[in-house]
């Protein structure tokens, strides 16, 4: 952190935004762009090139429960508003994000890495669960229990749960507040949120978007800075009544215990170790297509990415041949470069870790077919890499990947590959390539995982409970279950008699 704050940026790509007012270096706090009070400020660097995009307000413990006070304070008069009010002011959220989507998206690519049309595509997936959540506001609708006792009246209804702590990832940093902040918000909570140090600009952007939707203050806030000093606060203090949280098990694992003492809801998005498994009646061209989608979007840097690619034995040699083949195809290059397929990773310790599993993987006998260094796009950038032979023992096939680098080993049978699959401490995602029906069904029940995609990665949406089980996660995201994460049940026994 740094005392000088406001420091002049030097991000000449700042220029090609059409809407200044969406870069903010401030946090946002009870309606309020806030500075830190000690002045402090973090950099936020373009991770392909290294230049400054902003220095950011690092708000301390002090201006973190004033956040709390401001969410604490809005949330009467917020959760009293008719629903189709609520659903007003989201719906105009929405409107106002997708027409401000070029300048979201390069302000997400300045910051993360991303190509650009994969950050036009996050802008959309963001805006469509403001969209679906005005719409679920409307629907969080009483009960009728049918009575058991005589003379009696029994309903059962959702209320707002209260002040809800957000906190989001790097890796999709407005997809992943919108996910969270849009539901939270349609059931009449109120929301205190930190976003990653290494991207807020998105988030600082859509409290922008949400003043103008016309979000009372305190109802949105945004805080930013140390981790540590914000989220451990918001854990601690009994006003917050829930804490959605998306990122490591590691991390998460520290946020639940610290929640405990004060009994909070807990929503967890964690991490993810997801195979791939292609069976030898598959298409080839669907299956390294689905294999090179599933593995290298947002440069491997995602928890639904195919980390463990087990492909049946009559088929490895022409897969592995086929896949190196696309894998030369994907461009490496800065974000805003037209065409680019690979981007930056987001930080040293990400690249400390795909050079380590790869040399791990290669101790261990596996056989490197394509890239496996360092691009010579820049310090943060790593070639597209292909490991085959990668036996079970590799770190690769035990630890989460966050880098371009798929590992692919050959199975038998489908018990094998079953038990292979599911020996994890994770859970989240799970891909299968067959065009055997009676296999599809009998894999989608046999793998231990909260989502199962079948011939397909595409899988997640506004509509979809997204979630893991094991240590993948707790409870769901999106769909109508997303809402019912922010609400209480309450049961009404009234006497008729």
């Amino acid at each position: 952190m740094s005392a000088h704050f406001a420091r002049p940026t030097r991000h000449d790509a700042l220029d090609r935004l059409v809407d200044r007012r969406l870069y903010r270096e401030l946090a946002y706090v009870d309606g309020q762009w806030t500075a830190s009070g000690a002045g402090n400020s973090f950099e936020v660097a373009d991770p392909g090139s290294g230049v400054s995009v902003a220095w950011v307000a690092s708000l301390d413990a002090g201006q973190t429960s004033r956040a709390i006070d401001a969410a604490s304070r809005a949330f009467p008069k917020w959760r009293s508003l008719l629903p189709q009010e609520r659903s007003k002011i989201l719906r105009k959220w929405y409107e106002l994000i997708l027409a401000a989507k070029q300048d979201l998206a390069l302000l997400m690519t300045l910051e993360q890495g991303k190509p650009l049309a994969e950050s036009l595509g996050e802008i959309d997936y963001a805006a469509s669960f403001v969209e679906w959540y005005a719409e679920e506001a409307k629907r969080l609708n009483a009960e009728n229990v049918t009575s058991h006792l005589p003379d009696a009246e029994m309903l059962v209804r959702r209320e707002a749960l209260g002040v809800v702590g957000v906190v989001t990832p790097w890796n999709f940093p407005c997809a992943m507040l919108t996910r969270k902040a849009a539901a939270a918000l349609a059931a009449g909570c109120t929301i205190v949120a930190h976003p990653s140090s290494e991207t807020p600009l998105s988030a600082l952007a859509l409290a922008e978007l949400g003043e103008r939707a016309g979000l009372p203050a305190g109802v949105f806030n945004i805080v930013t800075g140390d981790a540590a000093t914000i989220v451990g606060v918001m854990c601690d203090d009994a006003r917050v009544r829930a804490m959605s949280f998306t990122g490591s098990t590691e991390i998460g694992r520290l946020i639940a215990g610290k929640c405990a003492a004060t009994m909070k809801r807990l929503v967890m998005e964690l991490g993810g170790h997801a195979p791939l498994i292609v069976f030898d009646d598959a298409d080839i061209d669907r299956a390294v297509s689905i294999a090179v989608d599933a593995k290298f979007a947002t440069s491997g840097q995602d928890c639904l990415a195919a980390n463990r690619i087990y492909v049946q034995r009559a088929l490895y040699d022409r897969f592995c041949a086929a896949f190196v083949e696309r894998i030369g195809t994907l461009a490496v290059a800065h974000g805003l470069t037209e065409g680019a397929d690979i981007g930056p990773l987001m930080h040293d310790r990400a690249i400390a870790k795909v050079e380590e599993q790869v040399a791990d993987a290669l101790k261990h006998g596996a056989r490197c077919l394509v890239g496996g260094k360092r691009h010579v796009a820049g310090k943060l950038f790593f070639e597209p890499t292909l490991l085959a032979d990668v036996p079970d023992e590799a770190l690769i096939m035990r630890e989460e990947t966050f880098g371009p680098v798929a590992a692919v080993t050959p199975f038998d049978s489908e018990d094998e590959v079953v038990a292979r699959a599911n020996d994890t401490e994770y859970g989240l995602v799970a891909y299968v390539v067959t065009e055997n029906g009676a296999r599809q069904l009998r894999m989608g029940r046999r793998l231990e995982y909260g989502m199962v995609a079948i011939n397909r990665v595409k899988i997640t949406g506004a509509p979809v409970p997204f979630g893991g089980v094991k240590q993948s996660g707790i409870g769901r995201e999106g769909s109508r279950h997303g809402i019912e994460a922010f609400t209480d049940l309450k049961y009404l026994c009234l006497d008729a008699a």
